[in-house]
């Protein structure tokens, strides 16, 4: 086949699943399901300083910027505007896919894809903003988006897959809540990735992800298959759009570009540590996903730390090299890239990506995300397509 080719003929009879998606929460979805004493304490959007706000608690502020914002770069009636729109948009300004699994569900028969994996807004990518109250709150915060989000898997009858949150602030109640939203159904956790930035209750620092007292929780993850999703801007450490990464100097829209594209390359300092805490010579079949962190740096991150690992690393070994656990064990996801797509996917390991979306945010493909994902895809012969395309995230995430 050669790039002339329409997208329609490659993607002819692939299974089309999206490995990044997010749900723009429903002002009642923690209301909603809550226990009456706990109706007050949750997540909810209220008036606030004369302006929608999400809080939590006694009115703790969580939202991103002013407003109770969705996340929602695309409006109701279809259009994406370009530029910051979606920063004073509101829940009924934006798709109603964004926000209601139904309205999802058509449009993706519109698009021709057949799953989504789902991932959060409100409460962080990874789940960091429930730290903002006491223990027992944010578990019960946090236990009740899972019970949602199993609902939601459930009604849309599997093709919207959520990732589970889990609460990362206490190892043996992450193990509990991971086995819990397992026996739902549920495919996937998504965990904080860096809880040492925290302290525990009794003001004893968190142990990272690679020390030993989260043994239980990759044995439990190998044991049942799940895999383990790390999406960018995952803790407070790496979701900074706004902060340190862009210079003072810059308007809102140029420190955004800097902001938003160093959070892709803040993924490898993840993976990077993944790899080298030796926790993967423990547990060599445990599933890592890099989730919309793109593609083009991982080949040059791998070489670096083979190259620094050799000539570095003298007194603690490791069975493989990290360019060796990464095609063991990772796996990554893209959507915008396209120059030198081919060259991208052989190098990161057709076995190893998986094609995204991150509908409906600012930088998702839309309109016409499956003709954008096509047009690298001539070269690939059509076992190759079907992995790329849904094939991989069918294995990671158990979709029969």
């Amino acid at each position: 086949m050669d790039g002339r080719n329409p997208a329609e003929e490659l993607l002819k009879g692939i299974r089309i699943i999206d490995a990044d998606t997010h749900l723009s929460e429903p002002h009642d979805l923690w209301t909603r399901h809550a226990p009456a004493a706990l109706r007050e304490r949750v997540p909810r959007v209220k008036m606030r300083n004369g302006k929608r706000a999400w809080v939590i608690d006694d009115d703790i502020p969580i939202g991103t910027g002013e407003g109770a914002q969705p996340s929602g770069a695309i409006r109701k009636d279809g259009h994406k505007p370009p530029g910051m729109w979606f920063k004073g948009a509101q829940i009924e300004d934006i798709h109603a896919g964004s926000h209601d699994w139904k309205a999802r569900l058509a449009f993706m028969d519109e698009t021709g894809v057949e799953a989504q994996i789902v991932y959060p807004n409100i409460l962080g990518f990874g789940g960091q903003k429930a730290v903002k109250v006491d223990a027992q709150l944010r578990l019960a915060v946090t236990q009740i988006f899972n019970d949602a989000m199993a609902e939601m898997q459930r009604e849309s009858k599997g093709r919207l897959l959520p990732m589970a949150l889990l609460p990362w602030w206490d190892v043996a109640l992450s193990v509990k809540e991971a086995e819990r939203c397992h026996a739902m159904g549920m495919r996937g956790i998504n965990i904080n990735s860096d809880p040492q930035g925290h302290v525990d209750e009794q003001g004893n620092r968190l142990p990272d992800l690679g020390q030993p007292a989260w043994n239980p929780l990759w044995e439990l993850c190998q044991s049942l298959d799940i895999p383990v999703n790390f999406h960018i801007g995952a803790s407070e450490q790496t979701m900074n759009w706004m902060g340190s990464q862009p210079w003072p100097s810059l308007s809102d829209e140029r420190g955004l570009v800097v902001g938003s594209t160093m959070l892709f390359a803040n993924n490898g300092r993840v993976m990077a540590n993944l790899m080298m805490s030796g926790l993967l010579d423990r547990y060599p079949k445990l599933k890592f996903v890099s989730v919309e962190s793109g593609l083009g740096w991982i080949p040059f991150i791998l070489e670096a730390l083979d190259y620094q690992f050799k000539e570095i690393n003298t007194k603690v070994k490791l069975e493989l090299l990290p360019t060796e656990y990464f095609a063991r064990n990772f796996y990554a996801c893209f959507w915008f890239e396209q120059r030198m797509q081919e060259h991208m996917i052989r190098a990161v390991g057709v076995d190893n990506v998986m094609f995204e979306t991150d509908f409906p945010h600012p930088t998702c493909l839309y309109p016409g995300a499956l003709k954008h994902a096509a047009r690298g895809l001539a070269t690939f012969n059509l076992e190759e397509r079907r992995k790329i395309m849904g094939g991989n995230a069918a294995k990671v995430y158990s979709i029969a």
